[in-house]
């Protein structure tokens, strides 16, 4: 569109006309919230304008200098603290916000003097927004526990602060590359987070299937022992088996997932397993818990997943990662692809997310590419069956039983890949 304009326009008398736009848009916006209300608001759809010219013709006259610029910034500053002290002093309270998209728009009409026409459109459409949905943004942090703040504050140092200093490069006999190891650390931690940002918004909706559902994109061994305890206190043991079987077909997405993440090759060969254990479990689930239950009373979601965000467990999933990894490589030199199979055995007894995640660094170099896909399929199934011990030993005999038979079965059908991968 701007390219068309300039054929008939002069360049300037386009971005002029670019800078009114954009400027009173936001004008527009003050001028309607204005309107709404009996307080006074700085600005309207005269006033932008202005300011955005303002930045422009600062912009125009010195060119690449950035002190005049910034003495008009702050010129145009002084007279929207004027406005604010107004405020200030006829309703005590007042908010900046006004105040601060008009340094916005002035900056606006900076950016579209030297052609930066996606950010000066994208800082007006971002300044509406935020002024628009006022409303919907107070009523967002209302909902939101102070807790929640420091949990995603936890997030960021993990991802955004954490991550991009550490070396990528291999060091020592094991290859052992410190920035794929924290990456590695992320993804989980990513995916749990999601989890249990969802589990926290949906909260008082749902029941325990919904639970189950997201409990296994978190944890499905911790959803198991959860739910197994609360099977004791209600007569429902179809629903809590189904369920407990559902949140273990959720692990196999949550596999897969993280599989692809770090190794294409490797989810080639899993990719379609993996789907469909997860379908059939979790259709399986969902259907044994709609058969009838010697209770019939309607039972509501009590347990949301811990923060899942600490460093202390970070860092620990870390060394258990890198112990892993350094696992294999010895099994594999000293004990050969059968210690491998023994080693995912043993790893499916207690979290199978660094072995099946060591296996996504090794496979192709230091073990087989068939023989990393058949150890995720056996850790992945020996963690079903150990899942289904913990029900029978937590919950009450019936539902203990149910789960157990079922995720025993799961644990059967999730061997059946071996036959040709």
């Amino acid at each position: 569109m701007l390219q068309n304009l300039y054929h008939w326009l002069p360049p300037e008398g386009v971005k002029i006309l670019l800078v009114l736009f954009l400027s009173f848009l936001v004008g527009l916006e003050r001028e309607e919230r204005k309107g709404a209300g009996d307080q006074y608001l700085f600005g309207g759809v005269r006033t932008f304008p202005l300011i955005g010219l303002i930045g422009y013709s600062m912009a125009l006259l010195f060119g690449s200098e950035w002190l005049p610029l910034t003495v008009g910034f702050a010129v145009v500053g002084g007279f929207l603290m004027l406005s604010y002290r107004h405020k200030l002093q006829a309703y005590g309270t007042a908010g900046v916000t006004s105040e601060m998209s008009g340094l916005t728009t002035f900056l606006v009409g900076a950016l579209v003097y030297r052609e930066q026409f996606w950010i000066a459109t994208t800082l007006s459409v971002a300044s509406m927004l935020l002024l628009e949905l006022k409303g919907a943004l107070e009523k967002l942090t209302r909902r939101i526990e102070p807790d929640e703040v420091l949990t995603f504050s936890k997030f960021l140092l993990l991802t955004a602060v954490v991550l991009p200093v550490l070396p990528n490069q291999d060091f020592g006999p094991f290859q052992i590359n410190p920035f794929k190891t924290w990456l590695v650390v992320v993804a989980v931690s990513t995916i749990s987070y999601g989890s249990y940002v969802i589990q926290r918004l949906t909260k008082e909706q749902g029941g325990v299937l919904l639970a189950a559902l997201l409990g296994g994109a978190y944890s499905s061994t911790v959803t198991t022992v959860v739910l197994s305890r609360r099977a004791g206190r209600e007569n429902r043991p179809h629903l809590f088996a189904g369920g407990t079987l559902m949140a273990s077909g959720v692990m196999y997405v949550r596999l897969a997932a993280l599989v692809g993440m770090f190794n294409v090759s490797l989810l080639a060969r899993l990719g379609l397993p993996l789907a469909a254990l997860a379908v059939a479990a979790t259709a399986a689930g969902w259907f044994w818990s709609r058969l009838p239950d010697p209770s019939e009373q309607k039972i509501a979601r009590e347990y949301v997943s811990r923060n899942p965000l600490e460093l202390g467990a970070a860092v620990l999933f870390a060394l258990f990662f890198l112990a892993m990894v350094v696992a294999t490589h010895l099994t594999v030199q000293y004990l050969g692809n059968g210690g491998v199979y023994t080693l995912a055995l043993i790893m499916g007894v207690t979290d199978v997310d660094p072995f099946i995640m060591g296996m996504t660094q090794t496979a192709g170099t230091a073990t087989p590419l068939t023989v990393a896909a058949a150890s995720i399929v056996i850790a992945a199934a020996s963690n079903n069956l150990v899942k289904g011990i913990y029900a029978h030993a937590i919950a009450d005999r019936q539902t203990g039983r149910q789960s157990l038979a079922l995720l025993a079965a799961l644990a059967l059908a999730g061997l059946a890949p071996l036959l040709w991968i």
